[in-house]
């Protein structure tokens, strides 16, 4: 380990997170086509500590949504237990309960994570799965803009999107994308769709670097290397930030067609690779 590819692993952490280009299938395809078999397993605790990294870009751009849930999630508590006046739940109480009903389907998928680690060496899988992306990102420019918020999104739309989320799980498929889209097709406004997106990302990757922890710390890893890993998740902090806003940017403005072309593209030309790797192989 080195700070320039600290440097460089924060930058690819942050971007690959939150721009809908599924950084998953990323990872998968540089693993197969430049033998990085082994890249995560070796830096195990500092692959966690980036994405603790992203998950403080969240917070800070969504510092206010998240102070609002955490005061409403206990008056909400306070109301379950009689103390409620019996008025309608304010947008931020709803969007908690929104979030937590989002990602019940993710339990799911926690018995079908063997098939879905399997994906990973299958680079034709993964391929045309972020071709699948692309036209999820590409259709989704194209849908009309809808009204719903916190206010009036229904359970059946966070069970959805929920299932959305839980689907991107499939290296290839980007969560960011992905959720953000179907949102959209539930008749989610694009701002919300967005918002909700990341916010029902803290549950969902909070969870899973959790559980890695534990294996992370018994891999081990050399503490004179921690200044390094420090220096990383700073810049995924900080490269995760601005991804966020420029996808609420161009998310807004309908644009979100650039990562189409973009994932048809990696897609497209990693199929015909993988094809040829697996003719000549």
């Amino acid at each position: 380990m080195s700070y320039l590819m600290s440097i460089l692993m924060g930058i690819i952490q942050g971007v690959a997170e939150f721009l809908p280009i599924s950084s998953s299938g990323h990872l998968a395809l540089f693993q197969q086509f430049f033998g990085m078999e082994n890249m995560e397993e070796k830096y195990m605790f500092f692959t966690v500590l980036l994405h603790f990294g992203t998950l403080i870009s969240v917070c800070v751009v969504y510092w206010r949504d998240i102070v609002d849930m955490i005061r409403e999630f206990f008056l909400g508590i306070a109301a379950l237990a009689g103390k409620d006046n019996g008025a309608p739940p304010p947008p931020a109480r709803r969007m908690v309960m929104l979030i937590i009903l989002a990602t019940l389907p993710l339990f799911v998928m926690v018995f079908l994570q063997d098939a879905v680690n399997t994906l990973f060496s299958n680079s034709i899988m993964v391929s045309i799965a972020l071709l699948c992306t692309g036209f999820i990102l590409y259709f989704s420019d194209r849908m009309a803009r809808g009204r719903k918020t916190a206010k009036n999104a229904t359970v059946a739309d966070a069970l959805i999107v929920g299932c959305g989320q839980a689907l991107a799980v499939i290296p290839g498929l980007s969560r960011s994308g992905t959720t953000i889209s179907v949102g959209m097709l539930r008749g989610f406004d694009r701002a919300f769709a967005v918002r909700f997106s990341f916010l029902m990302s803290l549950p969902a990757i909070l969870g899973a670097n959790v559980l890695e922890v534990k294996n992370a710390v018994e891999a081990g890893f050399n503490m004179a290397e921690l200044p390094m890993y420090l220096v990383g998740v700073l810049v995924a902090a900080v490269v995760g930030y601005f991804a966020i806003r420029l996808v609420k940017s161009l998310s807004d403005k309908g644009k979100f067609g650039m990562f189409a072309y973009y994932c048809w593209a990696v897609g497209l030309g990693s199929l015909i690779a993988g094809v040829v790797k697996t003719i000549v192989g």
